[in-house]
């Protein structure tokens, strides 16, 4: 039975082969394999950079709509991508592997570059959008000015139990297709109900998830976490977290930021009321004023006044 159980594994729908150059319509990016990745835009009235938005799992691109109007009225372009597997994307509700969403994370930075040659571009990602930016920044640093990373999945297996860690590998090879739901978890994404109330209401979101997929997020979050010591000097990285968040435990942020090179580009900011959806929280103004000004100018003071040392300490200490 156990040689069974080795030989069996999760489910991955990576990309196919390349078949064409990726390329870039106005609602969509074109993959090399021919995968159509919906993709939106809030445009600004008078330019001065681009933002291309990451969503989290299960999520798509129109998390981003609320901080996006913010965005762009400060001047900021922004663009979401329906990853694969999520939104309007292809093979709903399938994983396509770490280095599948890397790649198409390339190859959009490519196509904006080519779009906006005179332009900053800077990357948002939350949660398991901020994990794929990390793990894809360590291998080779991204070619963008900026990464903004909000509540980013490091919840990697060496922060989790040894019941959850065995559950996850079992469960990954006996019922990959079996699909679970979050009722009964006790976890709270955010205070602002009625986001909540749309995002159950809004059939692009997915509500159940197979098991498969999961595992497939946990070998991410494991890469990201493990991405720490290897991340370079630049591009300037903005971490935002939330003391109230209880999606990403406060022990895997700790780990991710002690071992997280310190360098005068690396900043971070904790906000007392924030939850995991910290820019759809009810308070959510509060951290989008942040991200608007380190975008006009990495080094000056957050409005909020709620920076901390990006450090282990600064998350977990009493």
């Amino acid at each position: 039975m156990a040689l069974a159980l080795i030989g069996c594994g999760p489910h991955i729908r990576a990309p196919g082969p390349a078949v064409q150059t990726p390329t870039l319509t106005d609602t969509a990016v074109i993959a090399g394999d021919g995968a159509h990745l919906p993709l939106r835009r809030w445009a600004a009235p008078t330019p001065r950079g681009v933002i291309l938005a990451l969503h989290g799992f299960n999520d798509y691109g129109l998390f981003i709509e609320e901080p996006a109007a913010a965005l762009a009225a400060a001047g900021y372009h922004v663009y979401a991508l329906d990853q694969r597997g999520f939104g309007g994307a292809p093979n709903r509700g399938r994983w396509a592997g770490t280095a599948g969403y890397i790649a198409d994370l390339r190859a959009t930075i490519a196509l904006l570059r080519q779009r906006h040659p005179d332009l900053s571009l800077t990357l948002l990602g939350e949660s398991m959008g901020a994990a794929i930016m990390l793990v894809a920044n360590a291998e080779t640093p991204l070619p963008v000015e900026g990464l903004v990373l909000s509540a980013p999945a490091v919840w990697g297996r060496s922060v989790m139990g040894p019941m959850q860690r065995g559950a996850l590998w079992l469960f990954a090879r006996i019922l990959p297709w079996f699909e679970l739901t979050g009722e009964g978890t006790g976890r709270t994404p955010s205070d602002n109900i009625e986001m909540l109330r749309r995002l159950g209401r809004d059939p692009l979101v997915i509500k159940s998830t197979r098991i498969d997929a999961i595992h497939g997020l946990v070998d991410l979050m494991d890469a990201a976490l493990a991405s720490a010591p290897k991340q370079p000097a630049l591009p300037p990285m903005l971490i935002l977290y939330g003391r109230r968040e209880d999606i990403v435990p406060p022990r895997a942020v700790c780990e991710f930021l002690t071992a997280l090179p310190r360098t005068d580009a690396r900043r971070l900011a904790l906000y007392p009321q924030g939850y995991h959806m910290l820019l759809r929280d009810r308070a959510a103004a509060i951290p989008i004023a942040d991200v608007v000004a380190w975008l006009n100018d990495a080094r000056r003071p957050l409005p909020s006044g709620l920076e901390a040392e990006p450090t282990g300490d600064a998350v977990c200490a009493p």
